[in-house]
């Protein structure tokens, strides 16, 4: 779906192409330039008009190609386009950019041999003088000769994209015979050789003999593990370890992150990627790199003074530099590579450090919040964006309880993709500066629903009892209609769901079953007398795990349920369970009661209050009135509140 505006032509599901996959997302072409924005937030892919050096359309079989090449020989292939896409993108890139778009030709005809073109870093297979396919040499990994006359290509990919391709480029042999006459070679230098020259001069290769402006020595990198003399060069960045060796080509950093660490002598830099680096069958996205806050640092850039006014003007002030070392680390690469730098922003912990002690999937680490998202480090990395954020749920921390448990909570924070991070082990303390700074970036809290205040929250972190309140089935009850009431209402049973929902669970099985994992949690009641003498006695002492008295605490007797009691009324959301819940069993034959409830719970959410709520409200209201009106009749004949003083257990009854 494109749509033009008068200084921009917007595109969505617009592919960009490379790296043995596609990745989805909009494309935006206007009077600057031409920039394309990954779907879910990302990669950014940015070309200015001043940089444009030519534009192509091609046809291929289910869409068109726009090919978009910059001056510094790169190439980058937009694909998605409709046909009458192209009439009008043509005329707007014409009249806006000033370019012409050329048309390219694609081969049909299958054959195997052919002639090869070279044009900036996009090498062409063409069959005649219509191009069969074409390559970037940016994404060959490994070159090699193979005989005399054969070239063996081996290609970078991208698994975060090219998993999900049925079919990805990952290497390739061309075959030049001593009769070439585009590749002259020598006896002792064939054209399969002169071939080769010309792809490594522009392939991602690990080795190369460009020197670098600034190397750093024995830095410790984190992920991937091990110590490293880190190079920055002109248009890549090395890491060169006694084990592995790693080129990150300037074109894939995404941006830089400079976050000191907690009340800790070091600070982390890390280098985000959009092509992972591989070590063994682990990908890595994030570079984290660790230096020590109070080292520092003095030299000078590698580079002559007219390289240096040329590429650093504006960004260098000089070609020495001295100081701390992160500091200096992080400016130097931010002025080779362009990346921006993100720094911590407003949030403080208690501790007024930038961030949380945490853990996350059994690591120990430090939770960042960000401006714009979470950043947990070291290991595993997870950057997480505000913008891919559908709901964080404040929880207590483990099971049970635990005196040690109590003094901790965790955080879960659920994405549009249905993926769900929990961040554990935060300590207490740390809950009001987190919830203000959550609350005031507009991130929804799942536990504060409609109309619960934080101090609800609160309640439930700080409560060390072990008999902990449930604050969904308070909030329910509240909600529920009518007057406040000690009674347990038998016919209803609330359920806290994903969605932050209440489940209406009546029917038999489903009652049974949770009223079943009710009696496993308890201690077995005693019998009405034995009940009755203990709620009167003082509460005895018990002991902890340590041996130690812990302090008394009393219980109050749990009141029964007069069976003459009018029905507690029933909200909008029981009467729409109540009606659809069968309908849903028969269609998820097997489905589970918790997961009845909060498909329920989803389905009434996304419905529209006026119209499609409407009928089951009315029902709730109605239902509403007739408890209040039994209530009241309730309340002044002779099944009133004396009989339930006598049923609460104050009165001792036969067996």
């Amino acid at each position: 779906m494109s749509l033009a505006m008068s200084d921009s032509h917007l595109f969505n599901n617009i592919l960009l192409g490379g790296r043995g996959g596609t990745n989805p997302g909009q494309l935006r072409v206007h009077s600057g330039g031409v920039a394309w924005r990954k779907l879910g937030g990302g990669k950014v892919v940015e070309l200015d008009k001043a940089d444009i050096a030519g534009v192509t359309w091609m046809k291929l079989p289910r869409a068109f190609q726009l090919g978009v090449r910059v001056k510094d020989g790169l190439s980058y292939k937009f694909i998605g386009f409709r046909e009458q896409d192209v009439s009008s993108l043509t005329s707007f890139i014409e009249k806006t950019i000033g370019i012409k778009p050329d048309e390219k030709q694609l081969s049909v005809s299958g054959r195997n041999w052919g002639e090869l073109d070279t044009n900036g870093n996009m090498l062409t297979f063409l069959v005649g003088s219509k191009q069969a396919f074409e390559i970037s040499l940016a994404d060959v990994a490994q070159t090699q000769l193979q005989g005399k006359n054969d070239v063996y290509l081996e290609f970078h990919v991208d698994d975060t994209t090219g998993a999900n391709e049925k079919d990805s480029l990952m290497d390739l042999c061309f075959h030049i015979p001593n009769s070439n006459t585009q590749y002259v070679g020598d006896e002792n230098h064939p054209p399969a050789q002169v071939l080769l020259d010309k792809i490594s001069a522009m392939a991602d290769i690990g080795s190369s003999t460009e020197d670098a402006i600034a190397t750093f020595d024995g830095i410790a990198i984190l992920t991937p593990r091990g110590r490293y003399s880190v190079e920055i060069h002109l248009q890549f960045m090395r890491l060169h370890g006694q084990a592995n060796d790693f080129k990150i080509q300037y074109s894939h950093v995404v941006r830089l992150f400079l976050l000191p660490k907690s009340n800790q002598p070091h600070t982390f830099v890390v280098v985000t990627i959009d092509l992972p680096i591989h070590k063994g069958q682990t990908l890595y996205t994030h570079i984290v790199i660790q230096f020590e806050t109070e080292s520092v640092v003095e030299g000078t850039l590698s580079i002559s003074e007219e390289l240096f006014a040329k590429k650093f003007k504006g960004k260098l002030t000089d070609m020495s530099y001295k100081g701390l070392i992160h500091e200096e680390f992080t400016r130097i690469l931010n002025a080779t590579c362009g990346a921006m730098v993100t720094k911590p922003g407003s949030f403080r912990s208690c501790q007024d450090g930038y961030a949380v002690k945490s853990s996350l999937k059994a690591e120990d680490g430090l939770l960042y919040p960000l401006e714009k998202g979470f950043f947990f480090l070291p290991k595993p990395p997870t950057l997480i964006l505000h913008d891919e954020i559908v709901y964080v749920e404040f929880e207590r921390h483990g099971a049970g309880g635990s005196s040690v448990s109590s003094h901790y909570f965790d955080l879960l924070i659920k994405l549009k993709n249905d993926q769900e991070h929990l961040f554990g082990n935060i300590q207490r303390n740390e809950y009001h500066n987190l919830f203000d700074f959550i609350s005031g970036k507009g991130l929804k809290i799942l536990n504060l629903g409609d109309g619960w205040g934080a101090n609800g929250v609160r309640t439930v972190l700080h409560n060390d009892d072990d008999d902990t309140v449930d604050p969904h089935l308070e909030r329910i009850k509240n909600a529920a209609g009518g007057e406040e009431s000690d009674e347990e209402d038998e016919d209803f049973i609330a359920e806290k769901d994903d969605g932050g929902s209440p489940t209406d669970d009546s029917d038999a099985e489903e009652s049974d079953a949770i009223q079943n994992r009710a009696e496993k949690e308890k201690p077995a009641k005693k019998d009405s007398k034995r009940e009755a003498s203990v709620s009167k006695a003082p509460s005895s002492k018990k002991k902890s795990r340590d041996g130690d008295d812990d302090v008394s605490k009393k219980r109050k007797p749990k009141r029964k349920k007069d069976p003459n009691a009018p029905k507690r009324a029933m909200s909008g959301f029981m009467f729409f369970s109540n009606a659809e819940r069968e309908n849903l069993k028969k269609a998820n034959p097997g489905m589970q009661f918790t997961d009845v409830g909060r498909a329920l719970g989803e389905r009434w959410k996304k419905m529209s209050a006026v119209e499609e709520k409407e009928p089951y409200e009315s029902m709730a209201k109605a239902d509403t009135k007739r408890y209040k009106e039994a209530m009241a009749g309730y309340k002044s004949g002779a099944g009133g509140p004396a009989s339930v003083n006598v049923d609460s257990g104050n009165e001792s009854g036969s067996d």
